[in-house]
Parts: structure tokens; sequence; C-alpha cells
């Protein structure tokens, strides 16, 4: 394989402080500081090193010993979170576990990363594995700390780089989730990066991501190595971004994490929401998707002009890569945000193999790169290549499956290479086409998928929300005005307006499930 390494990027050299460490030091800096804020509850950091201190016993009396991976499955709150403290300042690395996951999904999460303890909040888990489950108990109300005890702090074990951190579970081509095992380096180097990076260490953030998605990481031990305030989003309010903003402003929340649809969804609902103008965050930062700036979220952030908009890239497999940071005036940012540049220790490569006109398969070395999938020895080989060093001395590459172009000391994503969209032999961008629908005063969120549904020819075929729901929906106006602004084989053959885009578990797009709506629809309506 060739790499060309005169376009790489590189972000510098990085030698993170620990997580841990950045952790304990905020800890005992600000012991009495609110630490962690779930609904009526609020944990100091003396307070939630004392919780997270008694879970660490309880593991240890439950046989498990530092270094082993620990199942994590508490609902969003404060129990999940004490728990990951708990887990990583002793030494040991956590595997999130949805509860609303199949009961066998989840027993094959267990076997698969033998996991031998589970800590868990609400009812018993009833699972056909051998792990011993231990609850996680809040402190009695009211329970007072002596942040001067030794015991409060003499407990956190020691961590080298090399140690596991966590795994995430992503989807699988055999059916299975597979594991990646993520060790402290790549953690360290977010965490060091994000307490530089961002408008002060110690920010008030909102918890939102679920914690089987890797932001989650970052909305907790980022904001706690800083000296911030994790702040909990209730369940209910993530799917309702009107109800969400009013409470971002009543918890005067400073830092929010989100997906790019429910970044456009929280924008289209603020246009008539006057808390917006009671809103004291000074930082969003989108992940998990392309960044597409529609005129929403453009009048969106008009509205925040002390707040910054932060598109970051990465993947469960290299943590975060890049991040480009768009500039004060919304008036000049492009329609489509680049990935931007690369972390503190990490280098960013083309495979020129894939194509011949300045673009290609994205390459990550150094920093962000993870130990790889728990027992799948032929993907390592095929995703983790070993070559000759590179210009900074790194000889294993991730390659993302993500096509790219670098321009100007930053690098621009164009589109995943495994769905790359053909039609009739011309190649199509689906984001391109989202982003056309984007642009129509009535359209809040498009996702357009390539159908190929059995007696019906193979096409483009969309799915909208509505602005407003009680608009009256014109499939035919939509597509004549996509017909002004595309070629004809990129306008989709059919649209349908539905009531609310299928997302994820992690709050992005399920374009597997709008595909399938969007067949059933077909099935009772028009021969098209």
């Amino acid at each position: 394989m060739t790499i060309e390494y005169t376009t790489a990027l590189w972000g510098g050299e990085a030698n993170p402080p620990c997580l841990i460490d950045a952790v304990v030091a905020a800890a005992r800096r600000h012991p009495d500081r609110p630490a962690l804020v779930t609904g009526e509850s609020a944990f100091t950091y003396a307070q939630l090193m004392s919780w997270a201190a008694s879970i660490a016993d309880d593991l240890e009396r439950a046989g498990s010993r530092a270094g082993e991976l620990i199942g994590v499955a508490c609902p969003r709150g404060a129990e999940a979170v004490a728990a990951m403290v708990a887990v990583l300042l002793s030494g040991r690395a956590y595997v999130p576990l949805d509860l609303d996951y199949p009961r066998l999904r989840l027993e094959h999460m267990l076997r698969d990363s033998g996991v031998g303890v589970v800590l868990h909040a609400g009812p018993e888990l009833d699972l056909a594995v051998s792990a011993v489950t231990v609850p996680v108990r809040r402190p009695e109300v009211g329970e007072q700390v002596d942040s001067r005890s030794p015991r409060l702090w003499d407990w956190v074990a020691k961590h080298e780089p090399d140690l596991p951190g966590y795994v995430i579970y992503t989807s699988g081509s055999t059916g299975w989730p597979k594991g990646v095992l993520l060790q402290h380096r790549c953690l360290d180097n977010v965490v060091q990066w994000q307490a530089e990076c961002s408008p002060a260490p110690d920010l008030r953030t909102a918890q939102f991501a679920p914690l089987n998605f890797d932001v989650s990481f970052q909305e907790i031990f980022g904001t706690l190595g800083g000296g911030g305030t994790v702040v909990v989003i209730p369940e209910r309010l993530r799917r309702d971004p009107g109800e969400m903003l009013d409470w971002l402003a009543e918890q005067r929340v400073q830092r929010l994490f989100l997906p790019y649809v429910a970044l456009q969804m929280v924008a289209v609902a603020a246009g008539n929401r006057e808390s917006v103008a009671d809103l004291t965050l000074v930082e969003i930062n989108v992940a998990g998707e392309q960044l597409v700036c529609t005129e929403d979220i453009r009048e969106f952030f008009r509205r925040l002009p002390t707040c910054r908009l932060v598109n970051h890239y990465g993947q469960s497999e290299s943590a975060m890569v890049s991040y480009h940071i768009l500039g004060p005036d919304p008036n000049d940012w492009p329609t489509m945000a680049p990935i931007g540049s690369p972390l503190p220790g990490c280098e960013l490569l083309i495979d020129t193999d894939a194509s011949g006109d300045g673009t290609g398969e994205l390459l990550v070395a150094g920093m962000p790169v993870s130990l790889g999938y728990i027992n799948q020895p032929e993907l390592n080989r095929r995703r983790f290549i070993h070559v000759p060093a590179t210009r900074h001395g790194h000889r294993q590459l991730f390659r993302t499956g993500d096509l790219v172009r670098f321009e100007e000391g930053h690098a621009r994503y164009l589109t995943r290479m495994d769905e790359d969209v053909k039609l009739r032999g011309i190649r199509i961008n689906l984001t391109e086409v989202e982003a056309q629908l984007l642009m129509l005063p009535e359209v809040a969120s498009a996702t357009v998928v390539l159908s190929a549904v059995p007696g019906r020819p193979r096409a483009l075929r969309a799915a909208v929300v509505l602005r407003d729901p009680g608009y009256p929906f014109d499939e035919d106006r939509v597509r004549e005005a996509l017909d002004l602004v595309l070629p004809a084989v990129s306008v989709p053959l059919s649209i349908v307006a539905l009531e609310r885009m299928p997302r994820t578990p992690s709050g992005k797009v399920d374009r597997d499930a709008v595909a399938q709506v969007i067949e059933d629809a077909l099935s009772i309506g028009p021969s098209l």
C-alpha cells in the first residue's frame, strides 16, 4: 500500500498527564465544588470520590482485581457516573451495557469481553452469564465527608498509558456487536486537549450521550478532569428539544455535546423559544455525523453570539482525532463543516491507492489509535495495518473507511467509502442531497437512502420531518425545488414526511430504520 506522506497532517507532540491524576487534582483543589448534578441531587467532588471509593471496595469484595473489565449496567444518572469513576480510578476498565438492549445482545457482550463483575442500578439483572452482579447504592442523604481524610484519596490506583480504559461495542457485520478496547493513552490525550482547548476547563457540562456512545466519556471525564460540573439531562428531555432548551437555561449549562441531527432539531425548536435569551452556553460540540451548517443552525448561533460551534471527528476505534472551530460569524460558515486539524499526538494520512485526484481513505496514526477489536484478529489485521515508519515515526495506522481531502492544513470529510452510492453509474453524495432538502423552508430534518425494494426500481428515496407538523406536505413541489439545484439522478424518486426521524441509541440517524419506514410506505403507496 502506498501512503502519501507529503500530505500528512500532524498535530504536534503530545505527552498528556494521566486523566485520573487530573480528576484527583481537581477534587483535591475543589472538594466542596459540585461535581455531579442529576435531578434533585447534587454531589460535591469530595462526595463523589467517597461514593466511588465505596464502590471500589465493593468491587474488591466481589473478587475483582486491577486491570479487569467491569460491566456498568446503569441508566444515565448519578449511579452510572459514580460507577464509571470508581472503575477507572481503581485501575480497572469499564464496559457500558445499555439496559434497553435485548438480553441475548447483552449476554454476547459480557461473554465476548470476559467481564466477571457487573455494577448495576435498578432491578436485578436476569442474564444467563457467570458474572457477579454488584448493586450501586447511593450514599445516605446528608452523609458528611471529610475531604482531608486519607481514605478519600489513597485508594486511587496508579495507571500506565497502555492500560485499558474502556470497551465500547459497535455494530458488526456478523450480526453481533464488536468490542473496541481503548487504552489510557487515547483517553488521557482527549481530556488534556479538552482542558486546553475549551473556553475554560471547568465548564458546567450537560451529559446527553448514551453511556455506550464514546462522547459520554468526554462529557464526564473531560469535565471532571477540568474541575467542572456534570449535569445529567433527564431522559425524557433528550427527545424534546424545546423542553431541553428550557432546561439548559434553568441549569446554567455552559457546554453541550450533540450529534448533528439533535443540534438541527434544537436549532429548529429555538425559533420560537424565549428561553434562548437565557442560555449561558459558551460551546456546543458536534460529533458522530457530518455537520451541515443549515440556516436554522446559523440563526441559532446568531442569537448566541458568545457561544462557539466546534466540529469533532473520530471513531470508536480511534477516540477523538480532529476538530474544527467555526468562526464567530455564522454567515461565513461553509455548508459542510471541515473535520479540521488533528489533535496533538495524532498524524493523519491519505491512502493514495483509493483515488488519483487528491482524495483518499483517511488513515489515523499516533495517540488516538486504540488497542483494536476484542477477539477479532482478522478484522484487526484489515483495519489496524502495519507500515514502514511514517514521517513522525508511527508504524501502525487505522483505516477509517472515510473518504477525505486535505485542504490548507485541515481535513474535509467527503463520504463513507463503504456507503458510497452509485446509481446508473453515477456517484452520488447522500449528504449533499440531504443538505439541499434542509435548505427548503418547510424541512427541519432529512435523510436520503438508496432503496432497492423488490418489484420497484433501485432509486434514491428520502424521508423528512417538517418544521410545522400541520404544514401541508407537497411532495411534488419539494422534488421540483430539488430539480433546480441537483442533477436528475440525485433527486429522490419519492419523499415521505415523518413525525420523527428514527435515531440510534447514540442519537445519530438510524438509516436502516429510515429505509424500512420508506419501504413500508411504498408497500401501501403508489408504484414508483
